[in-house]
């Protein structure tokens, strides 16, 4: 129950990585999951589309215009909600 696994496929000289976790705790090995889980890009890349938006809806601009983010960049970031 104080354990989990995770697996990392796509590098070249390993096809597959698996790690194994232990934790003192059930709770203990939950929090674990949920901190890999909030750093993992689809989860960056929401937030970030998120705070966009409202960003956006605020002030009326697109906070990354400012960036010479080009609009083709903004259309595909936008895209995947």
């Amino acid at each position: 129950p104080g354990a989990f696994s995770l697996s990392l496929a796509g590098f070249i000289e390993e096809p597959e990585r698996k790690y194994c976790f232990e934790c003192a705790t059930e709770e203990q090995c939950q929090e674990w999951v949920e901190a890999l889980r909030r750093a993992s890009y689809e989860f960056l890349r929401r937030s970030l589309i998120f705070y966009r938006n409202e960003i956006q809806k605020m002030t009326g601009k697109d906070p990354l215009e400012q960036y010479g983010i080009s609009e083709e960049a903004r259309f595909q970031l936008g895209a995947h909600r």
